[in-house]
């Protein structure tokens, strides 16, 4: 029996980001090396012909039309997110090809595109974090989910932005050629294999910016120590400062107290590990140090505003999993 080779269309417009495009492409052409002809590419655009990507390189694209046997559609980004009447006609041609395609996805502000569209309304999506909130506020009927990397609702699928493409293309790979292969490609493109939808776009190191190298060091303990005890005397002996010092200190170069980072990059640990479902929430809870699954629902609901059964259950439902909460 013949191999199945499934056709990827990747839809650019003037400005796109090259990355977006580059990015997942490469992931897929990597799984042809590993399994010769499972996938074929076309790089579209609305008028075809040279369009130019916003770092200035030019890209030859095939005129955009329905195409019978289509796999997959991916909508790429551009660095801000997409206005102009010259959505109405792609979106018009979006719709109709999703309807003979398998599945239809966007990489980063491409889901504005696809939400202009309505393959999005009722659906759970994401975006980049800077433009997550524009994309709720201009598209109501959706809803934005602007920590997850990658979402999949039914056949529709979004990702952040930049590299979050390549965590998209894998998960696709899996879905289609099975995890060795999606292995085997990440490998290939030394990136890490996986990384979770449900994974924060970006880390709280990230987000906490201490002036204090001390304090720096101190929240890198943190992160590799999350089990242990990391009540204030034990942070303030990693900092070598008095407790009432490194508590002074802590806070006025995080803005938060030393409990409530700790509180933040336990949550941070924790959420991919809830919405994979794999591990019972006691394991989870007492492996990233919040002793037990009722302390880690607490933490949840005043941190992210949500228990871990619903992060769970969303994240079940994208999947089609039926697997109860644990």
């Amino acid at each position: 029996m013949p191999r199945r080779t499934r056709h990827v269309c990747f839809l650019v417009y003037s400005g796109f980001v090259l990355l977006d495009l580059s990015g997942p492409l490469e992931a897929f052409s990597n799984a042809n090396r590993a399994r010769p002809s499972s996938y074929r590419f076309t790089v579209a655009s609305l008028e075809g012909g040279s369009i130019c990507a916003s770092s200035g390189l030019q890209v030859t694209t095939e005129t955009l039309h329905v195409v019978d046997g289509l796999d997959t559609l991916i909508i790429v980004g551009a660095p801000a997110a997409p206005v102009g009447d010259w959505m109405v006609p792609m979106t018009v041609a979006i719709r109709q090809m999703s309807l003979r395609s398998r599945r239809t996805a966007s990489v980063c502000t491409g889901a504005f595109v696809l939400a202009e569209s309505g393959l999005l309304d009722d659906r759970v999506a994401t975006t980049h974090w800077n433009y997550a909130p524009q994309l709720q506020a201009r598209y109501p009927s959706l809803r934005v989910d602007g920590d997850r990397i990658w979402t999949e609702d039914g056949n529709v699928w979004t990702s952040a932005g930049m590299s979050a493409g390549i965590d998209m293309a894998l998960a696709m790979i899996e879905q289609d050629l099975g995890k060795e292969v999606a292995l085997s490609v990440a490998r290939m493109l030394v990136v890490y294999y996986r990384r979770p939808g449900g994974q924060n776009q970006f880390s709280s190191l990230l987000d906490f910016d201490p002036g204090s190298d001390r304090i720096r060091s101190v929240l890198s303990y943190v992160r590799d120590h999350l089990r242990d005890d990391l009540s204030v005397e034990r942070l303030a002996e990693v900092a070598h400062m008095s407790v009432r010092q490194f508590g002074r200190v802590f806070a006025a170069s995080i803005g938060v107290t030393p409990a409530k980072a700790v509180e933040r990059l336990r949550i941070e640990a924790a959420r991919p590990l809830v919405e994979d479902g794999q591990q019972r929430f006691e394991e989870i809870a007492r492996g990233v140090g919040f002793g037990d699954a009722d302390h880690m629902l607490r933490c949840f609901v005043r941190g992210i505003g949500r228990t871990p059964q619903e992060l769970r259950r969303s994240a079940r439902q994208a999947r089609g999993d039926d697997r109860a909460d644990r």
